[in-house]
């Protein structure tokens, strides 16, 4: 049978390296286990940069595919075994669905499945009108949390998943390198997290300047300045950039008995230095996360707790004709951009 025009919806498709096309799609259906979602907004992060590049993200995304793992919006439908929300619910969606067969997730180790699939990198997201993902993974959006803030709770959970992988404690010192939106996120999560000094390293002063005055950093360094990080002074160190020379640098400015959480995603080739008696010495440990299992009810607390604040931290707002300037580049310095698919009410 013909489908109608009325089952087509605009959508933002990846359909090659380089190559996003807004396209007329057609709407999904959604199946008795699934939820079908009005997107409002889609967040866009440093996955969907690599995904557009080629290259890998939680999984390979093989065009043509609409992206957006990071979305929120209101139910549309759902299916006839789905009992957890409601048409008119305000939701989010975790994208990472996990074959609960592999040993890593018969282990308690969803993050590392061998047979991982994400809403937004294996099947459509959120760069459009309707898409569906599984019950399991959405969650209804506390009242008093608006859906811009919801958008970005996907990296919010994947901040908190690494926070969850250490031990901290308030009379820790803690320094978080790299000001960009996730390094944003570490600084008011550690502190929500009850430890009672945290620092930043990062390259743009405004950002610097922000997080001092609004979001109670205590010292500040600018790098790309050249101001020098105090080694071995800090108990929590968060590398949330990716680069060579800031996880060297993780390293050096942790005390004794540190924690370093290696969050920033590196290239796949690159490789840094230690100096591994140092690591014996001051008897490290150095920590890998990956994505963001078990995260989304903390992350929403903390949201509507009002621990943590995100708009404040949204510079751009685009629609789907700007996106492509966004991922090439051309809008300049962006601290967290999100794309308005519905809007508020979607």
């Amino acid at each position: 049978m013909k489908k109608s025009k009325e089952n087509k919806h605009e959508a933002l498709v990846l359909t090659g390296t380089n190559k996003l096309e807004v396209k007329s799609i057609e709407k999904p259906e959604v199946k008795p286990n699934e939820v079908l979602i009005h997107t409002a907004f889609a967040g866009i992060c440093g996955t969907d940069h690599a995904l557009y590049a080629g290259l890998p993200g939680s999984a390979d995304a093989v065009p043509p595919i609409v992206l957006g793992h990071e979305n929120s919006g209101v139910v549309a439908e759902i299916g006839s075994s789905v009992t957890n929300v409601k048409v008119g619910d305000r939701v989010t969606v975790d994208p990472n669905i996990y074959c609960g067969q592999c040993k890593y997730c018969r282990t308690g180790r969803p993050e590392l499945c061998e047979n991982l699939s994400a809403v937004g990198v294996t099947r459509n997201g959120g760069f459009e009108e309707y898409f569906t993902a599984p019950a399991s993974v959405v969650y209804q959006i506390p009242d008093n949390v608006s859906l811009k803030s919801a958008a970005v709770v996907e990296p919010i959970s994947c901040a908190v998943h690494g926070i969850k992988l250490l031990k901290v404690t308030p009379y820790q010192k803690a320094l978080v390198i790299g000001d960009g939106f996730m390094g944003e996120l570490f600084v008011q999560i550690l502190q929500a997290y009850g430890i009672h000094q945290v620092d930043l390293a990062g390259v743009v002063p405004e950002k610097l300047a922000m997080n001092k005055e609004k979001f109670g950093v205590k010292n500040t360094y600018n790098t790309k300045d050249g101001d020098k990080i105090p080694e071995g002074a800090y108990d929590v160190v968060i590398e949330a950039v990716g680069l060579p020379q800031t996880q060297e640098a993780a390293i050096e400015a942790s005390a004794r008995g540190a924690q370093v959480l290696m969050f920033g995603v590196g290239g796949p080739d690159a490789k840094f230095q230690m100096n591994t008696y140092e690591v014996f010495q001051k008897q490290l440990t150095i920590q890998g996360s990956f994505i963001n299992p078990n995260a989304f009810e903390d992350s929403l607390a903390l949201l509507s707790s009002g621990k943590l604040n995100v708009e404040d931290l949204m510079s751009h707002e685009l629609d789907y004709k700007t996106v492509d300037d966004f991922v090439n580049g051309k809008l300049g310095v962006v601290s967290k951009a999100v794309v308005k698919v519905g809007g508020e009410e979607a």
